[in-house]
């Protein structure tokens, strides 16, 4: 089947993928849902295997997809579980390590290929980091092709023994439209009066609230922002695990940081935003750098990861954990709109190099076609 036609040649069967996610990523679940609405729009039958909550949230059967719910877990019901959802498929395609080498398990004694898809990399500390080195390992040296979304998730797969290791195209799922039918100017002035910004500076960051993050360093550099007039108001949309302890800084330290939670809206929060800030030990494609290069937000971002691919000269980056260089990127661009108007100028440069959903489907395909059609005889 060609990656651009919308329907199986005549006398074939259409091409029977499944899609094995966790559950616990959003970037990869939205770009599933993407991939699966894609697929599907080309005449191939997707079936995505991803806890019931995904499906809600991400409403995979809504492109034409099959859902089918099995857990976030690897134990013997959920593995027996996605290797019956996976008895009739041509490929496999997991994404993530933890579904990845679920998939392994599920597919074990048998030749369907599988194709595997890093977003992220893969965090833990002590024995559970060895362990994971070692489903690492297992799952590379399985998969067919190893898709990883940067550059150095590419290098990572090599080095651990993949036999086919390829940058992925990887495009920004497109966003919803907004059900507010309030002016630009006054749905941001909406936000902003929400979220107590009043007329200073608005600082969004959006992403888990865990230690990679970088939120501790983003609460140091809060610190040195207290000194300026008006003071600006740093936002973090997330949840996680270290919620008490940046509460506990924040009201101990009156700093100017509010925690809003997860939400639907950031869009709406980048839209109110004066700038957009990045903290994280490391990143492959980040989403909110992403989003905020679409909606001409200035970027703070650290230097780590995929990042500097990502942005290339479209933000500003720091090193990851200088609370003092964070914080001085955020003075210097407040106090000078040219720069910043330089920075949303190349932002939409940046974006408009991305790849496109309709490529990342078409880069896709074209790997499901050489590990799925037979080849001529020599």
């Amino acid at each position: 089947m060609s990656p651009l036609s919308s329907n199986a040649p005549h006398g074939q069967s259409p091409l029977r993928t499944v899609q094995v996610l966790g559950g616990g990523h959003a970037g990869s679940s939205a770009h599933v849902r993407s991939l699966a609405e894609g697929l599907v729009a080309r005449g191939v039958r997707v079936t995505v295997c991803a806890p019931a909550e995904a499906d809600h949230a991400y409403d995979f059967s809504g492109t034409g997809a099959e859902h089918v719910h099995v857990p976030r877990s690897s134990d013997p019901v959920s593995v027996a579980a996605l290797r019956t959802a996976c008895a009739n498929a041509d490929l496999v395609h997991a994404h993530g390590l933890h579904a990845s080498f679920r998939a392994v398990l599920a597919l074990s004694g048998r030749r369907t290929p599988l194709v595997v898809t890093w977003h992220d990399r893969a965090r833990a500390e002590g024995p559970r980091a060895h362990l994971l080195r070692l489903l690492e390992r297992r799952v590379v040296r399985t998969a067919a092709v190893v898709l990883g979304t940067s550059s150095d998730l590419v290098d990572r797969a090599r080095r651990t023994g993949a036999r086919d290791a390829r940058l992925a195209a990887v495009g920004l799922p497109g966003q919803r439209p907004s059900v507010d039918h309030d002016d630009p100017d006054r749905r941001r002035a909406k936000v902003r009066a929400e979220l107590g910004a009043g007329s200073g500076p608005l600082l969004i960051a959006v992403g888990s609230l865990d230690r990679h993050r970088g939120y501790d360093v983003l609460l140091d550099a809060a610190r040195a922002w207290r000194e300026l007039d008006p003071v600006p108001l740093v936002v973090i949309a997330g949840e996680g695990t270290q919620r008490p302890y940046l509460t506990r800084r924040i009201e101990d330290e009156e700093l100017p940081v509010r925690l809003v939670g997860r939400r639907e809206d950031v869009p709406e929060l980048l839209a109110a935003a004066d700038l957009a800030l990045l903290t994280s030990s490391w990143e492959s494609r980040s989403v909110l750098a992403q989003e905020a290069l679409h909606a001409r937000v200035p970027l703070v971002a650290t230097r780590v990861g995929g990042i500097p691919d990502l942005v290339g000269d479209a933000a500003e980056l720091v090193p990851y954990g200088d609370a003092e260089a964070l914080a001085d990127a955020v003075v210097r661009l407040l106090a000078d709109p040219e720069r910043c108007q330089e920075l949303r100028e190349s932002g939409v440069r940046q974006a408009a190099s991305w790849p496109t959903e309709d490529e990342t489907v078409a880069q896709v395909l074209s790997i499901y076609d050489e590990l799925t059609q037979p080849r001529p005889l020599a």
